[in-house]
């Protein structure tokens, strides 16, 4: 577990709250949050002179081995279940929606090779990524709009997001697996699966245009 970030304190007239109180006011935001909190957004809202970093390391002490743990994923922290323990929060669904070989396959080189163009994308796959393929990320918010390039028409980037980083329990995208490993599984075979259907990508050339 890598340390937190140190924010640069604020001078203040009055004496920081004891680390105890620290840590509880901590706690009560990560608790509270629906989404990861960065060291900025607890200084924000804690007292002036608190040092929340300080409270953040204390907190993840306290809570290892426990049946939860604070864990970072990208720049924030959150309360997670201790992966031990996830086999207690399953249930038995009906898997409605699954992510076709295009997508597992566009998602590991946006997620290595980020920021990525689609036109980088296809080059990297061999064939031409449908629209289809980059909506169904986006709207699961696995993958988001970066920066446009330099370049001439000034293509749109893709990146993946915390919420990827956070399902897949992972840091930050230097927690992947290596390539050789996707490789390995399949994830990074760009064959057309037999029979594939009209939501699956097309050979280079016959996909619809994606629009920004």
């Amino acid at each position: 577990m890598q340390p937190a970030p140190t924010v640069p304190e604020e001078p203040s007239l009055f004496a920081a709250p004891p680390m105890g109180e620290q840590e509880r006011m901590a706690e009560a935001i990560l608790f509270a949050a629906t989404e990861p909190v960065t060291v900025a957004e607890l200084a924000s809202r804690m007292p002036l002179g608190c040092d929340p970093a300080e409270a953040l390391a204390h907190l993840v002490r306290r809570y290892d081995g426990r049946g939860v743990r604070l864990v970072r994923v990208g720049d924030g922290w959150a309360f997670r279940t201790a992966p031990d323990l996830g086999h207690l929060m399953h249930k038995e669904v009906v898997e409605t929606r699954k992510l076709s070989r295009a997508a597992i396959e566009t998602l590991a080189i946006v997620a290595y090779h980020q920021p990525v163009t689609r036109a980088e994308i296809e080059e990297i796959r061999g064939v031409a990524v449908s629209r289809g393929t980059i909506d169904q990320l986006m709207e699961l918010d696995w993958i988001r709009l970066g920066r446009r390039r330099m370049t001439p028409g000034r293509p749109v980037t893709f990146m993946v997001t915390e919420r990827f980083l956070d399902h897949f329990a992972l840091e930050s995208t230097r927690d992947l697996p290596g390539l050789k490993e996707l490789r390995a599984a399949g994830l990074l075979d760009s064959r057309p699966l037999p029979g594939a259907g009209e939501d699956d990508d097309q050979p280079a050339g016959q996909s619809e245009l994606f629009e920004d």
